[in-house]
């Protein structure tokens, strides 16, 4: 195995990774779109919970 055939290995995992990412991202963020409010997130907790309680 070539020194090209490494980089052309190492290349396609990355370009592969990278498109899965987005494939995920993209259904997370087309399932998570008609359930919440609009300003749920991943940096929001249960403590969010409280205001709506009052």
């Amino acid at each position: 195995m070539t020194q090209n055939d490494l980089l052309f290995l190492v290349l396609i995992l990355i370009g592969l990774t990278s498109l899965t990412v987005i494939i995920v991202q993209f259904v997370r963020s087309r399932r998570g779109r008609g359930s919440d409010d609009g300003r749920a997130g991943w940096w929001e907790g249960p403590w969010d919970d409280d205001d709506r309680r009052r």
